[in-house]
């Protein structure tokens, strides 16, 4: 199975740093997505997005999982992504839909490794296994300064819309500094992948700025567009099919 420009599904995922927006962008983007392509669209999230791996998410976000380190944290996270993929993600790209994911791989990058000292080299050999050719077509990186995204994320639990402070927001600011660094790096790493938008923006600027994003990177996800289709990684973007896992979480 092959990218959408090749008839198979579209991945997109959202990253960025703690109130960056990323649950209201992708509510905005499907939204939009179901009326201007005509396609099912699946909204997920991680870590989480199916029943095993949401149960491992209370573990990681609670903190139970902080005394192990930030390998024992890949390592669940990896759990995780390996149940949602196999009973949400490839599924649904199998079956054409749009999916759009808030946060994937590039998070255990930057949480885990540039931000919690732990060897890219070890968390590329858990993503190769992982993920292998399941790889987003676009990532947008929803991009702003630490201090007013951590005020965002305050200001939802105080308005009642958050639960509780989890593990990683708890952080200091140095911790979520590094963060955001690490997706700027990713997002130099990998220009025709990601595609870095300024979430410090009113709601609406942002939208603005998404939906241009993926009208320029993937035009054929809109009806009535023209023109060739810049479709992630590659050409012919990224093989979304991968090898199945059994019993992950």
């Amino acid at each position: 199975m092959t990218a959408a420009g090749s008839g198979g599904g579209t991945f997109i995922t959202f990253e960025g740093g703690e109130g960056a927006g990323k649950s209201t962008q992708i509510r905005r983007l499907a939204a939009h997505l179901r009326t201007e392509s005509g396609r099912p669209v699946l909204t997920t999230r991680e870590p989480g997005g199916s029943v095993k791996a949401e149960r491992i998410r209370e573990a990681l976000l609670s903190g139970l999982a902080k005394p192990h380190g930030p390998f024992a944290e890949a390592l669940l996270f990896s759990a995780a992504r390996i149940d949602h993929l196999d009973t949400r993600i490839r599924p649904a790209l199998a079956r054409g839909e749009i999916v759009l994911c808030d946060r994937f791989a590039d998070s255990t990058r930057a949480y885990q490794g540039a931000a919690g000292g732990l060897d890219p080299a070890v968390l590329g050999a858990l993503e190769r296994v992982v993920v292998g050719p399941t790889r987003p077509d676009l990532t947008l990186i929803l991009d702003c300064d630490p201090e007013l995204g951590l005020a965002r994320a305050r200001a939802r639990r105080e308005a009642g819309s958050d639960g509780a402070v989890d593990r990683f927001e708890a952080e200091a600011l140095a911790f979520h500094a590094r963060l955001r660094s690490a997706f700027l790096a990713i997002a130099a790493e990998e220009p025709k992948r990601c595609a870095v938008v300024n979430a410090a923006l009113p709601a609406d600027a942002v939208e603005a700025a998404i939906r241009a994003v993926v009208a320029e990177r993937l035009p054929r996800l809109l009806r009535g567009s023209a023109g060739p289709e810049q479709d992630g990684p590659g050409q012919d973007g990224p093989k979304h099919d991968g090898p199945k896992h059994d019993d992950a979480a």
